[in-house]
């Protein structure tokens, strides 16, 4: 493991943001440094590139006639956001109380040395053919990744897949991902006025845009929170022990602010449909003129039911949102991103290695089986592309990881347990 963190560190230290307007010689250091690790535990390696960034992917056999193993994770990752919210140098490992903090340190370079982890523990000679794919966009949503599989699919075909861009259910606690939402993002624009005008001259008589565009936006919620756009999909999650005390400690829920939507907690996370304003285009207060804005534009991100067909979701908002236009206002709405949920069908041999894995690694402590409300396309690209390999979801994250946000973290003991679990997987398919 000292070996494993060393490396995980020196990766982490390469600032591999992969939205274009970062500088993308980065993600192609970042995509090299990957190669010469996966190289460094014997595998075969190549650097791919088909129209995005570069992804790399590494072979090693094992004994003939022995399962192939694909194990996936990502070398980019997420923008650092505001400097001023961290508490540590964003790209610079530091430990504090036992979790290493840095932007990617979690989500998902520890996913690329868990793998290595995995490949260092059998001394280069793993008990099952194992190929590693770890793509290098999947922070701008994996754009090239069905160029990718459409031509290197062959090379990527597994009889078992293990996804490592995941959580477990909290410190001390494995899990396997078994259900994830899909995603409809959407750009929505209300128009008032060909120009601004007085808004004291008009005012009174003459809607403006943004107002126009408050009033739509408080229609895609009824009164208790739930999403209120008719025909979309929804269901119970599994029955775990959620408090609403547990929401409050690992969101930062405001004190005196109540949870919205009605359900058990876990449902409205991980199976209901969810609608957030993710920004809004906008005079800004210090800039603001006395104008009745013409426009008023807003992008939208609408997680759907695992089940749901992300193009049937879209048709179902852009009809609640063109009906409920406020005052005659002409609205718009534009498709910007979707990708399809994820349901596994757990069972069978494979997923028993898995969690007899957990249940090792993690000291007897028995793993469970969870959903996650966040969206991950690729896991159902990688379920259409092989549909008879059995598909693990699994990760190094924890409630407390903040993935995405300032100060994310990994918990170095849970990330230990995760390295010997994938070990032990590899070497429990080995034997059947």
């Amino acid at each position: 493991m000292p070996g494993i963190r060393s490396d995980l560190e020196a990766l982490t230290r390469i600032p591999s943001v992969s939205l274009d307007s970062f500088d993308q010689q980065h993600v192609d250091d970042s995509a090299q440094a990957v190669a010469d690790l996966l190289s460094a535990e014997g595998m075969e390696v190549r650097i791919v590139r088909e129209g995005g960034r570069p992804a790399v992917i590494g072979h090693l056999a094992g004994p003939e006639g022995a399962p192939t193993v694909l194990l996936y994770a990502h070398h980019d990752v997420q923008p650092p956001g505001d400097e001023a919210d961290w508490d540590t140098p964003i790209f610079e490992p530091t430990e504090i109380d036992g979790r290493l903090y840095a932007r990617g340190v979690a989500d998902d370079k520890a996913g690329v040395l868990a793998h290595v982890a995995a490949l260092r523990a059998h001394g280069g000679k793993p008990p099952v053919n194992v190929t590693v794919f770890v793509e290098g966009e999947e922070e701008i949503a994996s754009e090239s990744l069905p160029e990718i599989l459409a031509k290197h699919g062959d090379s990527l075909r597994a009889d078992a897949i293990v996804l490592a861009d995941s959580q477990n259910w909290e410190i001390g606690v494995p899990a396997l991902t078994t259900t994830l939402r899909g995603l409809v993002r959407v750009v929505v624009e209300v128009k008032a006025l060909d120009h601004g005008v007085h808004s004291g001259m008009f005012g009174g008589p003459v809607p403006d845009g943004l107002t126009a565009l408050a009033r739509l936006l408080a229609t895609l919620h009824d009164e208790a929170g739930d999403v209120a756009v008719a025909g979309l999909k929804t269901s119970e999650a599994a029955d775990l022990d959620y408090p609403e005390a547990k929401l409050r400690a690992e969101s930062g829920l405001s004190e005196g602010v109540n949870p919205i939507g009605t359900g058990s907690i876990l449902s409205r996370m991980w199976t209901k449909p969810s609608m957030t304003v993710i920004g809004i285009d906008a005079p800004s207060v210090a800039k603001a003129a006395n104008l009745l804005t013409p426009v008023g534009r807003a992008k939208l991100s609408m997680r759907i039911h695992p089940a749901e067909v992300p193009s049937t979701a879209y048709e179902l908002l852009k009809k609640h949102l063109e009906d409920n236009a406020p005052w005659g206002c002409q609205v718009t709405v534009t498709l910007d991103d979707e990708g399809p949920g994820f349901a596994a069908d757990a069972q069978g041999p494979v997923y028993d290695a898995a969690r007899s894995a957990f249940r090792d690694a993690w000291d007897g402590v028995e793993p469970v089986d969870i959903g996650v409300g966040g969206s991950i396309p690729f896991v159902a690209s990688f379920a259409e592309r092989f549909p008879d390999a059995a598909i693990l979801v699994t990760g190094v994250e924890d409630p407390d990881t903040r993935a995405h946000a300032a100060n994310e973290s990994l918990h170095l003991a849970e990330f230990e347990r995760v390295c010997l679990a994938e070990a032990l997987l590899l070497e429990r398919l080995g034997n059947g």
